[in-house]
């Protein structure tokens, strides 16, 4: 038996924020992935955090196994402790791998289910970009046919407890502008307007600087908007910023304008070129390199 799944990280979020006393998140999956593997060639477990082994408990329990008759091994490519939905991408692909090991093909909610009683979740494992209730697990909408934007990830440095921002976030209880933010996510949605959309998401992040301060970012702003940037996004609960690029914006154009930023802001360091991309579980079987969608 051998079986691969992986699932995307994100580049922060499009948006997070408060409508009608309810929390929600958009996602914004991007190019870095957590990986699991199990195979019959493998002994024990290697790479598990206390949050992936958690859901491996919980996967075995809802499953009704003591034990797993295999090997499994996590990697991953994403920083901790960024906003980059590292925990919530280690926690879907266990669940998804091990399930799929039984021979049961898991679905999103299922494993939003199990995600959510760890920890407030990030739901790259969604088929294209969605926006969830990341506290209670909630699904809320699904925007297919977004712009695939280029996006920047730079770190501002530093690593967020995650439960602690979101302590206060409730606390604070204020929906500031959140709702507009989401109100004109949609409307860009609808209009396919690049524009629109990275408005909705500066709107976003400029929001949450009440929450989690983020130093300059006003001035990285007016910079990158004068380098052809459309706007930012942040992770709300994390370190990074993303430079939101039209899709179409050229390869020399994107490596001038970084090197520009880099220059400018040298505080920040580059993790990533990415682009926006679809969330979900893909899966890849045997000695197959080629990875599949699970929920097509």
């Amino acid at each position: 038996m051998e079986l691969t799944v992986r699932v995307p990280g994100s580049c922060g979020e499009l948006l997070q924020g408060m409508k009608a006393g309810n929390p929600f998140l958009v996602t914004c999956p991007g190019g870095s992935y957590t990986t699991v593997r199990i195979s019959d060639g493998l002994s024990g477990l290697h790479g598990l955090g206390r949050k992936s082994a958690m859901a491996l408990k919980q996967t075995m329990t809802s499953l009704g196994k003591e034990e797993l008759p295999w090997g499994l091994c996590l990697e991953s490519s994403l920083p901790r402790g960024k906003g980059m939905a590292s925990s919530s991408a280690d926690i879907a692909a266990t669940v998804a791998a091990v399930a799929l090991a039984f021979d049961y093909r898991t679905y999103p909610e299922e494993i939003m289910r199990i995600a959510a009683s760890i920890e407030p979740t990030d739901g790259v494992f969604y088929p294209q970009v969605v926006c969830i209730n990341h506290m209670n697990g909630d699904w809320l909408a699904s925007y297919q046919g977004l712009p695939a934007f280029r996006i920047s990830v730079f770190d501002t440095g530093g690593v967020i407890d995650t439960l602690c921002y979101h302590e206060q976030a409730k606390d604070e209880g204020g929906e500031n502008r959140s709702a507009e933010a989401l109100a004109l996510f949609e409307k860009g949605w609808q209009a396919k307007d690049e524009r629109l959309l990275a408005e909705a998401a500066v709107v976003s992040a400029r929001n949450n600087q009440s929450l989690l301060y983020k130093e300059g970012l006003e001035e990285l702003l007016a910079f990158v908007r004068e380098q052809g940037a459309l706007g930012i996004n942040i992770a709300h609960s994390g370190t990074v910023i993303g430079v939101l690029w039209p899709e179409k914006f050229p390869d020399e154009s994107l490596q001038l304008a970084t090197r520009e930023i880099r220059h400018r802001f040298p505080r920040l360091a580059l993790i990533m070129q990415t682009r926006l991309q679809s969330g979900g579980v893909q899966v890849a079987e045997g000695k197959c390199e080629e990875f599949v969608e699970l929920f097509r």
